[in-house]
């Protein structure tokens, strides 16, 4: 999940809504996996452009730690993410969000036959930024290939070229579909979304609709009323069933959500090394 809009307290994101992210870390109902319970992180915007990060390798329905700092935390820029592991070791540094300077980074989905490419794959990172990978997945590599290829300039197409350089090292290898993603990316003002698989079959995630529509369509609800206008969401799941709400993100598309608009494009892999 991700958020974006006016502050909020991040407890009643994550705990309050009926399908709230914590709820589907226990009983996902579109997820690969239906208990995500190896680990959970929320990163956040608050004073200064870098984001603060807490992670846990509990799981996310059973942390009173988690309960008591989301109901102190009130960020204009949420992101939330519980795991369940695809191969590497559960431990902290393994979950999600990541960060480095000011940007955050989360990812569903898998690099398929990563053990056979991270050694290539590790060797693309910018030798600088080598050094501040802290953990064993395959999420976090893909990140610090996006920083090196000009995230902070250029994310949808950093993230183009490091989608690209892994396809293109899975067919050496013969992988043949090895991406499957949905990504959330921000530097702390705009949240970019990717939607993209090898296969053309990717999982599910969604956006909110504009607020004041909802507002319209559901004059009931008092928690619309207490939400911003620019109040955004990006879920893999939806939060609540509530008509009118969600809209899929289209297959291998990307978005831009920059002051409460969203921006969406197709999203084409770059290939070459």
């Amino acid at each position: 999940m991700a958020y974006c809009g006016d502050p909020v307290l991040a407890g009643a994101l994550l705990f309050q809504p009926v399908h709230s992210l914590i709820e589907q870390s226990l009983r996902s109902r579109l997820g690969h996996t239906t208990t995500n319970g190896d680990g959970y992180g929320i990163g956040w915007y608050g004073e200064g452009p870098a984001p603060a990060v807490f992670k846990s390798i509990l799981p996310a329905w059973n942390d009173e730690n988690l309960r008591e700092i989301a109901g102190q935390i009130r960020t204009p820029l949420l992101f939330a993410h519980v795991r369940a592991s695809t191969g590497s070791p559960v431990q902290r540094s393994n979950c999600h969000p990541f960060a480095y300077g000011r940007w955050l980074w989360m990812h569903n989905g898998h690099v398929e036959g990563f053990p056979e490419l991270k050694r290539d794959l590790s060797l693309a990172v910018d030798p600088a930024l080598y050094p501040e990978i802290e953990g064993s997945t395959d999420s976090e590599l893909l990140f610090f290939l996006a920083l090196t290829f000009g995230l902070a300039d250029d994310p949808p197409g950093a993230v183009a070229r490091a989608v690209g350089l892994v396809e293109e090292l899975a067919r050496r290898h013969g992988i043949l579909q090895p991406v499957q993603m949905t990504v959330a990316t921000s530097d702390g003002e705009s949240v970019w979304i990717f939607r993209y698989s090898s296969e053309g079959h990717t999982r599910t995630l969604f956006y909110s609709t504009d607020i004041s529509q909802l507002r319209e369509l559901h004059p009931e609800l008092a928690s619309l009323r207490r939400l911003g206008a620019r109040a955004r969401f990006v879920v893999s799941e939806p939060l609540l069933d509530l008509t009118g709400a969600w809209n899929e993100l289209p297959e291998s598309s990307w978005a831009l959500i920059r002051d409460g608009r969203y921006e969406i494009s197709a999203f084409d892999p770059v290939a070459g090394l």
